[in-house]
């Protein structure tokens, strides 16, 4: 491991705004923070939105200095990536935007039910041989169901994949999600400001490379154990 990349994760160590799953034990003790980010950490009662797979950090540190009113925290699993997020949120007194370091796989063990208003997904990978594994897929949504509100929540698809934006309009009627909003391509289509002036490192590469960028608003309804599909 390069030196640079050592010296990044003692840093991480030292983020008030970075927590890491190896410092807990959430499976026997719990995470100190389930169901009280907004007390214990924001100080305040504004909605918590989650960026999945967030990486350097971009869109969540840009939507959380457009919308102050929301609290952003940003989940991925790689320290390094993190690091960059962190440090610039920190550096910039960004205080509604925290970073999780975990699986999002075990994302129930950091929110309580109803915790969670929102999700953003910036450019996952489509995993166009393993469905199950697809950040928008039936298995993955009905674990972010138990961390919205018994009203349900709201995800945010951002993709230059066709065939995830494809999948996700032809699953949505058989999952009971509601697409709120379609744009197959932002940067004609239009769309609300922010979904083309805070753009991602992998976001500013595909533009690059002449990609089409989409974006889908899904309803996702109540959290039932008769959902719960591969």
């Amino acid at each position: 491991m390069g030196k640079n990349k050592l010296r990044r994760f003692a840093e991480n160590e030292t983020f008030e705004n970075l927590y890491q799953h190896h410092n807990y034990n959430v499976r026997v003790e719990g995470f100190p923070l389930k169901g009280k980010w907004q007390n214990e950490y924001f100080k305040n009662n504004n909605p918590i939105v989650l960026e999945l797979g967030c990486g350097k950090g971009e869109y969540t540190l840009g939507l959380a200095k457009r919308f102050p009113d929301y609290n952003f925290i940003g989940i991925d699993r790689k320290g390094a990536r993190l690091w960059k997020g962190a440090k610039e949120g920190l550096e910039q007194n960004i205080t509604n935007a925290a970073f999780l370091r975990i699986r999002i796989e075990d994302i129930g063990y950091y929110f309580e039910q109803g915790e969670v208003a929102e999700i953003w997904i910036t450019f996952p990978d489509p995993q166009l041989q393993k469905v199950r594994r697809r950040l928008i897929g039936p298995n993955m949504v009905s674990k972010y169901s138990q961390i919205f509100p018994s009203t349900g929540g709201i995800i945010h698809l951002k993709t230059d994949s066709r065939e995830l934006y494809d999948y996700v309009k032809e699953e949505a009627p058989c999952q009971g999600w509601i697409i709120e909003e379609d744009l197959f391509d932002i940067y004609k289509e239009g769309g609300a400001a922010h979904l083309t002036e805070i753009t991602t490192f992998y976001e500013n590469i595909w533009l690059k490379e002449g990609k089409t960028i989409s974006y889908l608003k899904i309803k996702i309804g109540p959290y039932s154990t008769e959902n719960q599909h591969v």
